[in-house]
């Protein structure tokens, strides 16, 4: 099994997730691509020491992008959307 280091990469801050933040208790993470919602799951709770209700998780595609004629393409990722039990919160979310 993978480090939950390894499987949470970073937190998403966008004005979206802070709107779902605040309505559903929900909060946002860039994950591994390999990681599956029982192990991002189990990652959440052992580092932020919450309950998780519901993971929902986002293939995002890398963008195709162009400099001169020359082109390239970003990495394919992830995103996790983690829904928290009521009454629990993450505190480095909160600003």
């Amino acid at each position: 099994m993978k480090h939950a280091r390894e499987i949470i990469i970073s937190p998403l801050i966008t004005e979206k997730s802070s709107q779902n933040h605040l309505r559903h208790n929900s909060y946002t993470f860039k994950v591994s691509v390999n990681a599956n919602k029982i192990e991002i799951k189990q990652a959440i709770e052992k580092v932020f020491n919450v309950s998780v209700m519901k993971v929902n998780t986002i293939c995002q595609r890398g963008k195709v992008k162009r400099l001169g004629r020359y082109t390239g393409k970003r990495k394919d990722w992830k995103k996790a959307i983690v829904k928290l039990k009521a009454g629990d919160k993450i505190t480095e979310f909160d600003l």
